[in-house]
């Protein structure tokens, strides 16, 4: 269980190393000055692997669950630091939403990391772990995300994309050197008991789909400001001059606080209904997200941020741990995999309308983004109530 946190920690670090300043790479890097393009490539970039991801997740998640989980995630790494490291060579913004799609379509290492490991931990422990997953994700984020503006500030954006694809090389080796797959896989537990009755789709929990849908729409509301984060740090900063350090420092501190939300939300998962903990998340995040358009100092904007990420963060890992508790492990890569396709749907529609909204005005971003979160506590509250409640109360 610790080694792969160890090696989601180092593969979001790496993936953070260099992302959040795409905005400004275009800028400096690949000469796009005009207002309304840039917004439109920041746009483009942002949608471009999650409709790959959405595409490509359930045939990677299927796979696993005949192959071997493990064995995608050595995949997802190792094509991750290929993918990143190009990046770092592209000379226009059409090269470079390419490898964005080619991400999309090779990578996924978190979906990978949460099918392994729910098929190698008890289900009494399966929040907890999960739970760290999204920690190690946070934390992981956090740090690339505050070294990378150091690196990108004194190396140049180039140098992060590098840098980027070096940590997510050494996930790679980690998983590869020190993880083994004790859970058989589909194929393999077939071959040792043949009479052994297959699990299907029709007698899985019909609330599945549900939790499935759910996760598609936090997704959405999530991304919808993240891409135009970094605009917003330019707008009150002023300048580009040391613009990446306070982008880097405000992606970092929201980082931690998602970290705190991930560990926190596995933990009651595992001994709580978090039904009620997700409804009260979405309304606060709401808030907090909304408090961010009208925002002209860092002061706040910091304090305001870890805020939106900390009760934002609780929401999608209660959601995860459900899925890894209640679904057989024989198909639990097939449905991480459709978890990741409809948070890759949300990750591709949240970017393209917000570009929408940031052409007419950015700010109104941070303002339509709190309102989804107050939507979607309506909607998780009515959604979930008869059917997710009722077996959290059993456990």
């Amino acid at each position: 269980m610790v080694i792969i946190w160890m090696a989601q920690f180092l593969s979001l670090m790496g993936f953070s190393f260099a992302f959040p300043f795409v905005a400004y790479f275009l800028q400096e890097d690949l000469n796009v000055t005009g207002h309304g393009e840039l917004k439109m490539w920041v746009a483009l970039f942002s949608a471009a692997s999650a409709v790959m991801m959405a595409i490509a997740a359930p045939i990677w998640g299927m796979l696993a669950d005949r192959y071997g989980k493990r064995v995608m995630l050595i995949r997802a790494n190792l094509a991750g630091a290929v993918v990143m490291s190009l990046m770092g060579n592209v000379q226009t913004p059409g090269m470079l939403i390419v490898l964005r799609l080619l991400q999309g379509a090779l990578t996924g290492t978190m979906t990978a990391a949460q099918a392994f490991m729910s098929g190698e931990m008890p289900p009494e422990r399966r929040g907890f772990a999960i739970g760290g997953l999204a920690a190690a994700m946070y934390s992981g984020t956090m740090s690339g995300a505050f070294l990378g503006g150091f690196v990108a500030h004194w190396m140049g954006y180039r140098a992060a994309f590098y840098v980027s694809g070096a940590l997510l090389l050494a996930a790679f080796l980690l998983i590869l050197c020190c993880t083994k797959e004790t859970t058989l896989s589909a194929v393999r537990r077939k071959q040792l008991n043949p009479a052994q009755p297959r699990v299907r789709w029709n007698s899985l929990p019909k609330t599945m789909y549900t939790v499935l849908i759910m996760i598609g729409a936090v997704s959405l509301v999530r991304q919808f400001d993240i891409s135009f984060l970094p605009l917003l740090v330019q707008d009150i900063h002023g300048s580009m001059d040391g613009v990446a350090l306070w982008s880097g420092a405000l992606n970092a501190s929201g980082s931690i606080a998602g970290m705190i939300a991930g560990l926190a939300t596995g933990w009651f998962s595992d001994r709580f209904s978090p039904l009620r903990l997700m409804v009260v998340s979405a309304v606060l995040a709401g808030l907090f997200s909304g408090w961010q358009m009208v925002i002209h100092s860092f002061t706040l904007l910091f304090v305001v941020r870890f805020f939106t990420v900390f009760f934002a963060g609780s929401l999608e890992p209660a959601l995860n741990a459900w899925l890894a508790k209640r679904i057989p492990e024989t198909k639990q890569g097939m449905a991480f995999g459709w978890a990741s396709t409809l948070r890759s749907i949300g990750w591709a529609v949240g970017p393209l309308l917000a570009g929408v909204v940031a052409t007419v005005n950015l700010r109104a971003v941070f303002g339509f983004a709190g309102v989804g979160f107050l939507l979607l506590a309506v909607v998780l509250g009515r959604s979930l109530k008869q059917q997710f409640e009722p077996k959290a109360r059993t456990q």
